[in-house]
C-alpha cells in the first residue's frame, strides 16, 4: 500500500464558531460535535482566535479510493506506529484515511512503516 507524505506543517485546533474558518483555504477537515468544533489545517492558515491548537503536525495519506468494504487499513497502519510508541491522530474523508503524527516523530514514522512493507511518495 502506498502513503502521500503530505508536503506541509498541520495544526489542530479548536474553535468556537465555524465562521472563523476560511472555508476557502487549501487543505483543512472540520468536524462538529455537540461539545467541540475541531479544525486541522495547514499551520499557515490556523484561524487567529483559537480555543485551542497544537502545532508540529505532519502527516500521509492512504493513496487512492478506498472501498468502505475494506477492513483494517487504518488499524494496521495506527497499530504499527503504537508499537513504536508513535501517537497519532487520524482523520477519515469519504475517499481515504490520513495520519498525523508529531514532527518530531514524523521520520521515525516514516521509517517504520517502509520497514512495514508500506511505499512512501511525495
Amino acid at each position: 500500500m502506498e502513503l502521500k507524505i503530505l508536503e506541509y506543517e498541520l495544526t489542530v485546533c479548536k474553535v468556537a464558531d465555524i465562521g472563523e474558518v476560511n472555508m476557502n483555504s487549501g487543505v483543512f477537515f472540520l468536524g462538529k460535535t455537540e461539545e467541540e468544533i475541531s479544525f486541522v489545517c495547514k499551520t499557515e492558515d490556523t484561524p487567529e482566535n483559537t480555543l485551542e491548537r497544537q502545532d508540529g503536525w505532519r502527516g500521509f495519506r492512504v493513496q487512492g479510493v478506498l472501498d468502505f468494504s475494506l477492513v483494517g487499513i487504518l488499524s494496521r497502519l495506527s497499530g504499527i506506529l503504537a508499537e513504536n510508541n508513535i501517537s497519532i491522530f487520524a482523520v477519515s474523508t469519504f475517499n481515504t484515511d490520513y495520519i498525523l503524527v508529531k514532527e518530531e516523530s514524523f521520520e521515525k514514522a516514516m521509517a517504520v512503516l517502509t520497514a512495514a512493507g508500506y511505499e512512501m511518495s511525495l
